[in-house]
């Protein structure tokens, strides 16, 4: 496959590509062209899911936060396996690179076939013909890259900003640390789960010898809108999810409660974001044998319309006092909460069976926010101590990353105001 031209000229020839480990990656684009790209600023419209268009990898905040959420993900932490921080900085240079071009549809290296017979190809291939379908990728720094087992190996001890705190243990979690922590992450999102797996998958390969993955989770049916003019997804118990979403159009919103302001503490971070990840197990058997009543008096919602208890419409004010003291929504309501919202974009997810002749399914709970402290913290607190959908779900593996800002322009990289 001959690489497309894109914004940054021809791609890197492959002696150039010798500093990825010699694997580059490439994606094919609709056209000779390439894809066409959505904007993201204030003028763009959330494009449509079957446009297979392309969102634009350059801002002042990363993509797949305030993105209109997509249908699919594949989210993998990584442990960086190297001590040397200038094969760290290296490495977030050729993603970025790599992020710009696969995030276009633009081909990247010799492709999947072409190149010479004797070295591997660039390219995985399995994505080859497939448009960008919307494909978001966003970085994210664990605590583990600031200090790890109470070594400072990047010289950026000093620079962990106090938001990013190590999440208490909540009552009931039941962690499994092979689903949880990570140096860094990588969240792909898009239309295609298999522009989505060929996103991780490559930046896998690049980054091999360097970082390793740790875990990561498939996800499938987004549980929470940031368009607030289409319809709300379900989740697997069958109840709308992000009904009081933050909405990409929500500016003030978003600068008040999801984006990292210059006062806040770390000035790296500015125009970033803070991430929380947690698995949540689903007991979708024993739910499924609930009644109809104690399923919308668990939730505080009604199953068909998604309104709350003694409203008639889904988007009307709850009386939060009109609902169970247990009820999920008055427990996680931000007028439970002194106001604070956060912007979710979680997905379900089925990993075949847990052992007991049960599916292993759940909710993979996504949330950006200005400063976990005031946000996360107490709302899983509440929920942990009192939330009558607990008989029904358990978190089961977690994670915290600080979410850098996005990259402004070709000449910037991840986390480069961190490393500068």
């Amino acid at each position: 496959m001959k690489p497309a031209e894109g914004a940054e000229g021809a791609p890197p020839s492959r002696r150039a590509l010798l500093g990825w480990g010699g694997a580059g990656l490439a994606l094919g684009a609709a056209a000779a062209g390439g894809a066409a790209v959505v904007l993201r600023d204030k003028e763009a419209t959330a494009p449509a899911s079957d446009t297979g268009a392309g969102v634009a990898f350059h801002g002042v905040h990363q993509a797949g936060i305030a993105t209109p959420v997509q249908d699919r993900l594949h989210f993998a932490a990584f442990d960086v396996t190297t001590d040397d921080r200038a094969e760290l900085v290296q490495l977030l240079k050729e993603w970025t690179r790599a992020a710009e071009r696969m995030t276009a549809g633009h081909a990247v290296g010799e492709g999947a076939y072409g190149g010479l017979p004797e070295a591997p190809p660039d390219d995985t291939g399995e994505a080859l013909g497939l448009r960008p379908s919307r494909l978001t990728l966003t970085i994210g720094f664990g605590p583990g890259l600031f200090t790890k087992n109470g070594e400072d190996r990047f010289g950026l001890a000093a620079r962990r900003p106090a938001a990013l705190v190590d999440l208490p243990r909540f009552p009931g979690d039941n962690l499994d640390p092979a689903r949880g922590g990570g140096d860094l992450c990588v969240q792909a999102c898009a239309d295609d789960p298999q522009v989505a797996v060929h996103a991780i998958r490559n930046l896998a390969r690049i980054g091999f010898g360097k970082v390793a993955v740790r875990w990561s989770q498939l996800g499938f049916g987004k549980t929470s809108s940031t368009t607030p003019d289409a319809q709300t997804p379900r989740n697997l118990f069958g109840f709308k999810d992000g009904t009081d979403n933050i909405a990409v159009t929500e500016t003030d919103a978003l600068d008040r409660y999801v984006w990292v302001g210059g006062k806040d503490g770390a000035d790296w971070l500015t125009g970033g974001s803070y991430l929380v990840a947690r698995r949540i197990s689903m007991r979708i058997e024993s739910w499924d044998r609930t009644s109809l009543q104690e399923q919308e008096d668990i939730f505080g919602r009604d199953k068909g319309e998604g309104a709350a208890v003694g409203k008639a419409r889904e988007h009307d004010k709850p009386d939060l006092r009109a609902m169970l003291p247990t009820a999920h929504v008055r427990l996680a309501h931000p007028d439970s909460h002194h106001g604070v919202r956060m912007l979710r974009r979680g997905y379900s997810f089925t990993d075949g069976t847990d052992g007991l002749g049960r599916l292993d399914a759940g909710l993979f709970f996504l949330a950006y926010q200005r400063d976990v402290r005031d946000a996360f913290i107490p709302v899983q607190q509440a929920l942990a101590r009192s939330d009558a959908l607990n008989e029904y779900i358990q978190h089961v593996g977690s994670a915290v990353f600080a979410i850098p800002p996005g990259v402004r322009d070709k000449g910037d990289w991840w986390g480069r105001a961190l490393f500068s």
